[in-house]
């Protein structure tokens, strides 16, 4: 089995490419404009492991490259949602048409399964939580959203009319090694430029699930193996949530920081786009076999210590101990 991943050199990317090519052939195909090389540096020098530094939009190189792969792991996007609300082109560009160009390519190398990475977002405000797959009408309230739910549409129809097979995943927030973005790196980032007050988006009442990227990897890897529907669609969390007043205490305690002023810029959102309360409900996994082992607040505790010894700078004369608990 070969596989072509593309965004292989990213967050969640990488750690797919980490599974799928412990018995497979892997491509790598990743512009590194968020992907870093670090991520999979280990593979150099695996026969078994190719990367290819190039551009989805670049059809050209493709559609050369993705020749001869037995499936397609499309897991490229632009993972910032807020960078989406700032320059609206970016998400048609880096999701929509990204997507359809690895489905064209894909077609035009008859590659036969399409795994495609998509997001909670594209449910928009959900009024039914915990949110089912069939939930309707999506209404997204972001870009990013909006050209996920674009992206789906273009899976399913590639699948249905030529033949191919496809897995789509909706993901809570992973979090965990590698990560790029996300609450607890931008936290973190803040921490490094300021030990003593930390700005935090919205009113701290914020409540969504999370996953951690080992998990969320081993979810699409048992849909994959275990769903056989033409179209394969799942939502992946753990089907709790935690608010963002405890992600901050659980930081702030793993950083062992005890005199950090906390300060909410207020509002129900933390930015625009931003859905305030989502939950996923997991049952179509679970009665496929799978569910996540952790909740999302041991997540977000064994993401916390991650990141803190990951990327917290250690400036000793504001780095104040606590007692563990």
């Amino acid at each position: 089995m070969t596989y072509f991943v593309t965004g292989g050199a990213g967050f969640i990317g990488s750690h797919v490419v980490d599974r799928l090519i412990k018995r497979n052939g892997v491509t790598v195909y990743d512009n590194l404009s968020t992907g870093k090389e670090e991520f999979i540096s280990q593979h150099y020098g695996n026969q078994f492991f190719r990367l290819v530094k190039a551009d989805l939009l670049d059809v050209t190189t493709l559609a050369k490259e993705i020749r001869g792969h037995d499936s397609v792991w499309h897991m490229a996007a632009n993972p910032d949602i807020r960078k989406g609300t700032e320059s609206t082109i970016v998400d048609l560009e880096q999701n929509t048409i990204a997507t359809y160009n690895v489905l064209e390519c894909a077609r035009r190398a008859d590659v036969k399964t399409f795994v495609f990475s998509s997001t909670s977002t594209i449910y928009g405000r959900a009024k039914v939580l915990p949110t089912p797959e069939d939930y309707g009408p999506c209404l997204p309230i972001s870009l990013y959203g909006a050209s996920k739910l674009a992206c789906e549409g273009l899976v399913s129809a590639y699948a249905e009319l030529y033949g191919m097979k496809a897995w789509i995943y909706r993901f809570a927030n992973i979090v965990g090694h590698r990560a790029t973005h996300g609450i607890l790196y931008d936290l973190v980032e803040k921490l490094n430029e300021n030990r003593a007050m930390l700005e935090v988006l919205g009113d701290g009442k914020q409540q969504k699930s999370y996953l951690l990227v080992e998990e969320c990897v081993d979810g699409m890897i048992y849909g994959f193996r275990h769903a056989k529907d033409r179209v394969n669609y799942f939502n992946l969390g753990c089907g709790d949530q935690i608010t963002v007043k405890r992600i901050v205490e659980i930081l702030l305690h793993e950083a062992k920081l005890k005199h950090t002023k906390v300060v909410y810029t207020g509002g129900e959102s933390g930015w625009k786009g931003d859905v305030p309360r989502f939950l996923l409900s997991p049952k179509k996994m679970a009665k496929l076999g799978w569910k996540a082992k952790h909740s999302s607040e041991q997540a977000i505790r064994q993401a916390a210590r991650i990141v803190v010894r990951e990327r917290l700078k250690r400036h000793e004369e504001t780095w104040t101990p606590v007692e563990e608990q």
